[in-house]
C-alpha cells in the first residue's frame, strides 16, 4: 500500500509555491502601510519644522508683527523692554520766562507833533517837550498773555516806573491796555472807558483836576491804572467815573487796594496814593506840586523809532 503524506505536503508547497498573486496582495499592502507610515512622519516633521519656526520667529520680533520702519531706521521693529524702563521720558525743555523788555526812548517830532495835534500839550502847559520819554514795555494783559504797551513819563521817573511795572509784571498782575493819550485824540473820558493804563496829559480844560503848571499828569510824573477796577469820584458829577462797578476796595482782578502788591511797588518807590480826600484808586503821582523826582532816572535807548499805530 502506497503512503499519501509526503504527497499531501509537496502539495501544499507546491500550492503555496505557485500562488504568486497572493505574495503581490500581501506585498502592496505592505507598501501601502508604509506609505502611509512615512508619509505621516514626513507631515509630522513638516509641521514640527513649521511651529519650530514660528517660535524662532516669534521670539525674535517680541511677540508683535513686524512693521516697517517702526522703531528702527532701517526698517525693522524695535524689540521692546519685558518692563517699563525706570528712567522718565524727559520733558520739553521750557522756553525762557517773558520779561518786561523795557527800553526809555526819547520822544520823536513825529510823536511830539501827533501829541499837539491831539491837545495834549498847548500854550499854558509845562514846557516838558524836552522831558518827556516814551517807556514800551510788556505787560500781562486780563487775557494772561503777554502784550507791548507805553507810557510817556518825565525822565526822572523812568527808571522808578520800570522797576515798578517789572515788579508788576513778574507778579502778574493784569492790565488792560497800555496807550499813549494821542490814540484817544487827549480825551480823558474816552482813554477810563476803555480801562487805559496812561501817564502824560495835559489835560482839556474841561477835564482838568488841577492847575496846568502844578498838574502831575501835565508833567509826567502821574500813572492812572485800570481806570474801570480802580475808579475816581468825579468832582463834577459827584459819581464814580469811569463807573460804580468795581468802587469797593474788596480783592479783585486788577485792583489797588492799600497794603497790596501795586500800593507796595509804588510807595516803595516813593510814589504817593489817596494823599487827597476824594477817592481816586487809579491814580499815582511823585507829589502835588508836581516838582522833579529826585530817583534816578533811566538812559534813553538809541532807538527812536516811532510809535505804532494803535488798534482802533
Amino acid at each position: 500500500m502506497t503512503s499519501h503524506a509526503p504527497q499531501t505536503e509537496r502539495m501544499r508547497d507546491a500550492a503555496h509555491l505557485h500562488h504568486p498573486s497572493r505574495d503581490t496582495a500581501l506585498s502592496a499592502r505592505e507598501r501601502g502601510r508604509r506609505r502611509k507610515l512615512a508619509l505621516g512622519s514626513l507631515a509630522l516633521l513638516s509641521a514640527t519644522a513649521l511651529l519650530a519656526g514660528g517660535c524662532s520667529s516669534s521670539s525674535a520680533s517680541g511677540g508683535t508683527p513686524s512693521t516697517a520702519g517702526a522703531g528702527s531706521s532701517d526698517g525693522t521693529s524695535a524689540r521692546p523692554s519685558a518692563t517699563p524702563s525706570a528712567i522718565p521720558t524727559p520733558s520739553p525743555t521750557p522756553s525762557p520766562t517773558a520779561s518786561l523788555d523795557a527800553a526809555v526812548k526819547v520822544i520823536t517830532d513825529a510823536q511830539w507833533s501827533r501829541m499837539v495835534a491831539a491837545g495834549l500839550w498847548r500854550k499854558g502847559c509845562p514846557d516838558v517837550r524836552d522831558q518827556l520819554r516814551r517807556v514800551e514795555m510788556n505787560y500781562v494783559g486780563f487775557d494772561g498773555e503777554v502784550h507791548r504797551g507805553v507810557l510817556v513819563v518825565n525822565a526822572d521817573v523812568t527808571a522808578s516806573v520800570v522797576r515798578i511795572f517789572t515788579r508788576l509784571f513778574e507778579e502778574g498782575f493784569p492790565i488792560r491796555r497800555m496807550e499813549p493819550m494821542e490814540a484817544y485824540d487827549g480825551d480823558l473820558n474816552a482813554s477810563l472807558r476803555d480801562d487805559n493804563t496812561s501817564a502824560f496829559n495835559c489835560r482839556r480844560p474841561d477835564q482838568i483836576n488841577a492847575p496846568f503848571r502844578e498838574s502831575p499828569h501835565a508833567n509826567g510824573r502821574a500813572i492812572d491804572i485800570n481806570p474801570l477796577e480802580n475808579p475816581w469820584k468825579d468832582l463834577r458829577s459827584k459819581r464814580w467815573s469811569p463807573s460804580a462797578k468795581f468802587a469797593a476796595r474788596t480783592e479783585g482782578k486788577g485792583k489797588i487796594l492799600k497794603e497790596g502788591l501795586v500800593w507796595r511797588a509804588f510807595m516803595e518807590e516813593g510814589w504817593v496814593w489817596q494823599d487827597i480826600k476824594v477817592p481816586d484808586y487809579m491814580h499815582f503821582d511823585t507829589g502835588y506840586p508836581s516838582k522833579p523826582f529826585k530817583g534816578p532816572s533811566a538812559t534813553p535807548s538809541s532807538s527812536t523809532a516811532e510809535e505804532p499805530t494803535p488798534a482802533a
